[in-house]
């Protein structure tokens, strides 16, 4: 059995190395033929990368984090917790989308952006919020 060290607190856990592309995948995560998934990208735990996607650089998806379609996570992105990358949609740089978060269609999070719907961890509400340079933003559907 081929294990594999996420750096997740977890220690080596059984792994293997995608075909397409070659990067890291636990074997409790789902990854698609179809998906690429770079020699330095990682995606664990529960996750599910499908479609055409793409992880790539030094990217990581884990949790129960979904991303699909065409979607990017590039770079030193974090997707996790339930978070969703879908559509053509681009998470790159140092950004991190957790929680219950959605990035889709043509969207594109990056830099040191942090999306999650639940920044406070006492925060019951379904409200989104970005935080970027140390700022937090509470984003508002305009009709």
């Amino acid at each position: 059995m081929t294990t594999f060290n996420f750096e997740n607190g977890n220690g080596p856990v059984p792994a293997h190395q995608h075909s397409n592309g070659g990067g890291w995948v636990a074997d409790t995560a789902t990854v698609a033929d179809t998906a690429f998934i770079g020699s330095d990208a990682r995606v664990f735990g529960n996750a599910q990368v499908s479609g055409y996607a793409r992880v790539v650089g030094n990217a990581w998806v884990a949790g129960n984090a979904k991303v699909s379609d065409d979607a990017w996570v590039s770079d030193d992105a974090r997707v996790y917790g339930n978070a969703r990358v879908t559509g053509n949609a681009w998470v790159a740089g140092n950004a991190w989308v957790t929680g219950n978060a959605r990035v889709t269609g043509n969207a594109q999070v990056s830099g040191n952006a942090f999306l999650s719907d639940d920044v406070e961890d006492d925060d019951t509400s379904e409200d989104i919020f970005i935080e970027m340079n140390g700022k937090r933003y509470k984003l508002v559907e305009i009709a």
